[in-house]
């Protein structure tokens, strides 16, 4: 299967295959019956990346599937700028003019949060996250571990699938990789005009479908899921909402 990658990655766009871009994202489940104010503690924080000259970050919130309420994703585009002094300063700056700092603001998250998990991820360029983040109002989010030294065929196969939903006529998924932090070594984000588009079958008769699948690199139609399921220990997913900043 390895050997089928080669014809069906050529037609990757180099915006696609530009995955070196840092993220930070949050998964938080809201304290039981605090979602709403958690999602207005995070909402009012919003000017402060502004003033910060940060982007803000992109919130998503959970419809169904995984446990989490939220997935929060930070713009921080590598740990040596992130952290740079110039751009420490501004957020010390912007901060102290909110009158909230970064500790009282991780305070109020942490109190009204039953769980929470961070991972850093490098994934597509901001101004690719950006536009395709606007371009929908619903979310599909996968999260894997990929079984030992399965991690680069995993991301692979992930733009195999790429190459399947764009042959199919389906919104391709954002590809991120792992850095550091939880355990998750892939996840994908795909965006959709909203919960109809994201159910919506293609349309193509099984005979497209097949040829699509062959021509994405895979055995066959119904062997996409399985070759995936092949190369993890762990696969969770969930969709929801966009959501958007007041």
């Amino acid at each position: 299967m390895y050997a089928l990658l080669t014809a069906a990655l050529m037609t990757i766009t180099a915006a696609q295959a530009d995955t070196s871009y840092l993220y930070r994202t949050h998964f938080i489940r809201a304290a039981p019956g605090e979602i709403l104010e958690l999602i207005d503690v995070l909402q009012d924080r919003m000017g402060f990346y502004d003033a910060a000259g940060e982007t803000a970050p992109f919130m998503m919130r959970h419809a169904q599937g995984d446990h989490w309420d939220l997935q929060i994703m930070y713009p921080m585009g590598s740990f040596v700028d992130y952290y740079g002094p110039e751009r420490v300063a501004r957020r010390q700056h912007a901060a102290e003019a909110s009158g909230t700092s970064e500790e009282e603001f991780r305070r109020q998250v942490r109190g009204l949060t039953s769980w929470q998990e961070e991972l850093y991820v490098l994934g597509p360029p901001l101004e690719v996250m950006t536009e395709t983040m606007n371009s929908g109002g619903y979310f599909h989010t996968e999260i894997m571990i990929a079984l030992p030294g399965k991690q680069d065929e995993l991301f692979h196969e992930r733009e195999m699938e790429n190459v399947y939903q764009r042959l199919t006529g389906r919104p391709e998924r954002m590809i991120f990789t792992r850095v550091s932090g939880a355990p998750w070594d892939n996840s994908t984000l795909g965006i959709f005009r909203d919960l109809q588009h994201f159910a919506a079958p293609s349309g193509m008769t099984a005979q497209e479908t097949e040829a699509a699948a062959r021509e994405a690199g895979f055995e066959s139609a119904n062997r996409v899921g399985v070759y995936m399921r092949s190369l993890i220990l762990r696969h969770q997913d969930t969709h929801g909402s966009i959501v958007r900043r007041n």
